[in-house]
């Protein structure tokens, strides 16, 4: 079909590179027959990773790998009210605090501590305290609006939600590893 090559990124995303010009059209075809092109999905969705949680893993608290779609859905909905939908904020979410779904390398981070209970934590600095220690649904949703609106208000050119959330004050910076 073609002389391309398939990367794998730490985000579990596939890149099709290093194909040719005239390749491309044949390419994008074969993505969007097979709904692989990603063009309906919102930069939140794109950016979100949870590990397998309960139906696979025995140290999990919490659900993740089922449950992270679900709460997606809503804050896409948060987003796409303040005009972010394309905005990219990597959302992470793990059953325990082992982290094989990477919650520590996100902007947000849901940390299983029992079923339907995460810690919240924010951007990619495990040593920060958290938003909040013990959060359930209706407390994610309820601190996530009213901090999705101002991001999308007051954020600077090219900043992203994590930086943002330091230059706001939500949270402080960190700058060595031993703060």
């Amino acid at each position: 079909m073609h002389t391309g090559t398939f990367r794998l990124t730490t985000n579990q995303h596939t890149l099709v590179s290093d194909i040719s010009d005239e390749q491309l059209p044949e390419i994008k075809r074969l993505l969007a027959k097979y709904q692989l092109d990603n063009l309906n999905y919102s930069g939140l969705r794109l950016s979100s990773l949870a590990c397998v949680a309960f139906h696979t893993c025995g140290l999990a608290m919490a659900e993740s790998e089922l449950y992270l779609p679900i709460l997606i859905d809503k804050v896409e909905k948060i987003c796409e009210k303040n005009g972010l939908r394309n905005d990219v904020i990597v959302v992470r979410m793990t059953g325990c605090p082992n982290g094989c779904g990477r919650p520590y390398v996100a902007e947000i981070a849901f940390v299983g501590k029992a079923p339907d209970t995460y810690a919240m934590r924010p951007t990619h600095e495990q040593n920060l305290p958290c938003f909040s220690e013990t959060v359930t649904e209706p407390e994610i949703l309820a601190i996530l609006e009213p901090m999705i609106k101002r991001y999308a208000l007051e954020r600077e050119p090219g900043e992203r939600f994590g930086g943002f959330t330091i230059r706001a004050g939500y949270i402080s910076a960190t700058t060595s590893g031993k703060e």
